[in-house]
């Protein structure tokens, strides 16, 4: 990698927060005029830009990738629009983790909590949003990647419906589950982006929606963070049409949890697997165990899991109906401690899973909204509506976060800590 300088756009405060690839600055042309215009923004180095490599938060990816000759489409709508890109961002590696602890490269920081971790895979234009470098940035959303970091650093994230926008130009990660998702400090910005980039809405949900709350979800939060929650809830509840539902046992959620991990082991194996065994590359505390893993899923558990998820598909589509909207907590808590051990992470992660596996496997579209802090730490509260509301959910979630913004902590005297 001789030949990657730093970035000349780049503060000292920049450098000191890895969020952006420290790459050349080479010119990208936006439109001069057009619906985001004088928006910047940032993009996840797993999307193709012209003029830049795509490294996909491997040394290794980096080395073969070479310089890009086109950019992503979904990142030309932007710039056809007149957004004006800023740079591309750090990411967990091949997108695989939900920390943003990145081995190589650096942790970006978390500027609403300094002392903990910015949540992956997307953790680098989680940072540069939550900072104040962009107004806007591009993830990728395949277990959580947009949601948690969005959630971790108190921002609104989108992870949209399934397909609606293109990810061509972007590295796989699990196929079935990817998905483009962005992140904004405003409601107002999620929206702009959001009607450049959505097609219009096929399920629109209407002005008569109904709040689903299903407590197994919500019995998912760490004993700091179901107090504030729960207040949350019971104000949306007595201002909302709404009714309570015992969708899921926890012994389903469990079962969801390992179709989630069977379909992302079999299809990221499918995509990386050749990568990693001819070239052997080194990869961080996390990320390798992940894909010995999934080198294991074989294909009659993938051929079950579809079954299960098929199933799911349906039984969720029933529960949201036309005008449903489930509401649940993001993640399980606020951000863990930088100093986490990884052993702790990874069965956080694993408990976090059971909450956003719901949205990816079943393809519907899920907001999350920064609801309140605790001790300093942000915390989401997050909606899933039927597939393809897109456009409309992010019109409820500007009216909810006028709602619940800003929700003083009834924590803030409690010590925190970590995650037990």
């Amino acid at each position: 990698m001789s030949g990657v300088t730093s970035v000349e756009h780049s503060s000292a405060s920049e450098v000191a927060n890895p969020a952006f690839m420290p790459y050349p600055d080479m010119p990208v042309a936006s439109a001069s005029s057009g619906h985001l215009t004088g928006l910047s923004f940032a993009v996840k180095d797993l999307f193709d830009v012209a003029g830049y490599p795509t490294g996909c938060g491997n040394p290794h990816k980096l080395a073969l990738s070479g310089i890009k000759t086109s950019t992503a489409p979904a990142i030309q709508t932007l710039l056809d629009a007149g957004a004006i890109f800023s740079g591309k961002t750090l990411s967990d590696e091949i997108a695989f983790s939900l920390n943003g602890k990145n081995v190589h490269f650096g942790t970006p920081l978390n500027p609403s909590a300094p002392d903990r971790i910015p949540g992956g895979s997307s953790s680098g234009s989680a940072s540069a949003v939550a900072s104040g470098a962009v107004d806007f940035a591009i993830g990728t959303d395949t277990g959580g990647s947009v949601r948690a970091p969005a959630s971790y650093c108190g921002l609104f994230g989108i992870r949209p419906s399934h397909g609606v926008i293109s990810i061509e130009g972007c590295m796989a990660q699990t196929p079935s589950l990817d998905t483009f998702g962005w992140f904004t400090r405003d409601a107002a910005t999620l929206q702009l982006v959001g009607q450049t980039l959505l097609p219009p809405d096929r399920n629109a949900v209407g002005l008569d929606i109904e709040l689903i709350f299903v407590p197994e979800l919500f019995g998912l939060l760490e004993a700091q963070a179901a107090p504030v929650v729960d207040h949350v809830v019971a104000g949306l509840s007595g201002s909302h049409r709404s009714r309570q539902v015992s969708a899921f046992t926890l012994a389903e959620l469990d079962e969801l949890y390992w179709c989630f991990r069977r379909t992302q082991g079999f299809e990221s194996w499918r995509v990386h697997g050749d990568f990693v065994t001819t070239h052997k590359p080194q990869f961080g505390p996390g990320i390798a165990e992940r894909l010995e893993y999934a080198a294991t899923v074989i294909q009659s558990e993938f051929d079950a899991a579809q079954l299960i998820r098929s199933e799911f598909q349906q039984r969720f589509r029933d529960l949201l109906g036309e005008n449903g909207v489930l509401v649940l907590p993001t993640m399980p808590d606020i951000a863990p401690l930088l100093t986490q051990a990884e052993n702790d992470l990874e069965a956080f992660r694993n408990k976090a899973l059971r909450l956003l596996c719901l949205s990816g496997l079943s393809g519907f579209p899920q907001i999350t909204i920064p609801l309140t802090t605790i001790a300093g730490a942000p915390l989401g509260l997050s909606i899933i509506g039927p597939p393809h509301s897109d456009q409309s959910l992010i019109i409820f979630a500007a009216m909810l976060s006028n709602t619940l913004l800003p929700l003083p902590s009834l924590l803030s005297a409690m010590p925190i800590t970590g995650h037990k």
